[in-house]
């Protein structure tokens, strides 16, 4: 998959990951009309692009394409993680001021998944 999503871009996923299965571009321009006036090329240029990006996949249903993603929106999120991760030069400090940012309950989660990834279990 190529690059991180745009605004945009990340509006519609957040449509098509919340739907949870294939979805047409018309479905998604209902979706996001509730919150924002936004026209059906839009949504349908931004639903391409995000398939060219790898982050879609679609299959021709008689005149529409049906859209899904191809993976999670924690496996988006991870990876915008680790993109960040490997911009700085000290990933140590880095990580030190992002735990020093984050809630209580942010840092359970942190020391349970940190648990878990190590074989400890949830």
């Amino acid at each position: 998959m190529k690059g991180q999503l745009g605004e945009l871009e990340d509006a519609v996923m957040t449509v098509v990951w919340r739907w949870n299965r294939p979805v047409t571009v018309r479905e998604v321009l209902v979706d996001l009309q509730r919150d924002r006036s936004i026209a059906y090329t839009t949504v349908m240029t931004v639903m391409d692009k995000v398939h060219q990006k790898g982050w879609l996949r679609r299959e021709l249903d008689g005149r529409a394409y049906r859209y899904t993603p191809v993976s999670t929106r924690a496996a988006y999120t991870a990876a915008l993680m680790h993109r960040a991760w490997a911009l700085g030069d000290d990933p140590g400090a880095a990580l030190t001021a992002f735990v020093g940012t984050m809630t209580d309950t942010q840092r359970a989660v942190l020391a349970a998944a940190l648990g878990a990834a190590a074989g400890g279990g949830p």
